[in-house]
C-alpha cells in the first residue's frame, strides 16, 4: 500500500508560499495524491452579529443554512472561512512590484522588504511567521483605503469584536505549534513602535502588554525587550541595524495572567479579619481594578494606546 503521506509529508520549504499539499477527503483520510496550490483554510467559524441592526419577526425566523445543521436563530455560522478571502488580498497585496503601490509608511515597507529579502546569517523568519504580520499590515494600514475590499474586513472584525467585547479591539493570528509565535510577536513589536516614534498616528503604539500563560513561558519571552542580551531584534536580525534604536523606546510590559488576580491590601488572619468586621458588612480588603493594573503594569500607565499581545 503506498503511504507517502506518512514517508513524505512535508511537501514545501518553510521559507516559501506554500505550492502544493495532500489531498485529504472528506474525513480528514490522506487519498494520497498531491495537489497544486496551497491548502484552503476549512472552518465552521461563528457569523458576528453587526453592531446596530433593526430586524422584522420574520427576519428573525430565518436560519442561515451552513449545511452542516449547526445554526440555530440565536447562533449562526459560515463554513467558508474569512481566512480564505484575507489570504487572497493579502497574497495580491504582496506581489505588487513597487513598493510605492503597497499603500504602507516607508517604515513598514522597509521592514516587510528586510523580513523578505535580507541575507540572514543566523535564524530566518519562515513564510508563515511573515505572512502573519503581513496580515496584521495589512489589516492595519491597508484595508482602511481599499474601498469596499477592505470596508468588509474591517465591517468583520468590528461585529466579531463587538459581540464579544464591545471595549476590546482584537485580532487573532494563528499558528501551528512550534512555527515560533514569539518571533512574530518580535516584528509585531517593532513594526509597532519604529512607526509610532516616526509618527503621530493612533494606529501604532510603542506600548505593549506581553501576557504569558505562566511563568516558565513569561521568562522565555524576556527577549522580547530590547535591552535583553538575547533580544530577537538585534540577535535574530529582526530590525535594521539603523532602526534598533527606535525599537529601544519601546516600553514592554511582560507578565502572566495570574497576576491579574486582585490581590488582598491588608494580610489580615481569619480572626483579625473577624476582630475588626464585627457585626458590621463584610470588609473590602481587596485592591480596585486601577490599583491592580498600577501594580501590574506601571511603565503604561501614561501610555493612552497599548497594544495586549495574549500568548496564546
Amino acid at each position: 500500500m503506498d503511504n507517502r503521506f506518512f514517508t513524505e509529508p512535508i511537501r514545501n520549504s518553510p521559507y516559501e508560499y506554500p505550492r502544493e499539499h495532500w489531498e485529504l477527503d472528506a474525513h480528514g483520510k490522506p487519498t494520497q495524491r498531491i495537489v497544486e496550490g496551497r491548502r484552503r483554510a476549512e472552518f465552521i467559524t461563528p457569523i458576528p452579529k453587526p453592531k446596530k441592526r433593526k430586524t422584522t419577526a420574520a427576519q428573525q425566523a430565518m436560519v442561515f443554512d451552513e449545511g452542516k445543521g449547526i445554526s440555530t436563530e440565536k447562533q449562526q455560522y459560515d463554513p467558508t472561512s474569512i481566512i480564505n478571502e484575507l489570504r487572497y488580498q493579502v497574497d495580491q497585496w504582496r506581489s505588487l512590484p513597487n513598493p510605492n503601490d503597497w499603500q504602507v509608511t516607508p517604515e513598514t515597507t522597509r521592514l516587510l522588504q528586510h523580513w523578505r529579502h535580507h541575507k540572514f546569517s543566523g535564524v530566518r523568519p519562515f513564510f508563515c511567521q511573515i505572512e502573519a504580520v503581513e496580515a496584521a499590515i495589512w489589516l492595519t494600514e491597508v484595508a482602511p483605503h481599499a474601498g469596499s475590499r477592505g470596508k468588509r474586513f474591517m465591517e468583520h472584525l468590528a461585529n466579531a469584536n463587538n459581540e464579544a467585547n464591545p471595549e476590546l479591539m482584537r485580532l487573532a493570528l494563528k499558528l501551528a505549534t512550534g512555527a515560533g509565535k514569539t518571533t512574530v510577536m518580535a516584528m509585531i513589536i517593532a513594526w509597532q513602535t519604529i512607526n509610532a516614534v516616526r509618527h503621530q498616528s493612533k494606529r501604532f503604539t510603542r506600548g505593549f502588554l506581553v501576557v504569558a500563560p505562566g511563568l516558565t513561558i513569561k521568562d522565555r519571552l524576556r527577549v522580547l525587550q530590547p535591552n535583553d542580551p538575547d533580544s530577537y531584534y538585534a540577535s535574530r536580525e529582526l530590525v535594521p541595524s539603523d532602526m534598533l534604536d527606535d525599537v529601544n523606546r519601546a516600553k514592554i510590559v511582560i507578565t502572566n495572567f495570574h497576576a491579574f488576580k486582585l490581590r488582598e491590601r491588608i494580610d489580615l488572619s481569619k480572626g483579625g479579619r473577624s476582630l475588626l468586621q464585627g457585626r458590621g458588612e463584610e470588609l473590602n480588603t481587596l485592591e480596585t481594578e486601577g490599583q491592580m493594573l498600577q501594580r501590574v503594569m506601571p511603565d503604561l500607565m501614561g501610555i493612552k494606546n497599548i497594544l495586549v499581545l495574549n500568548d496564546e
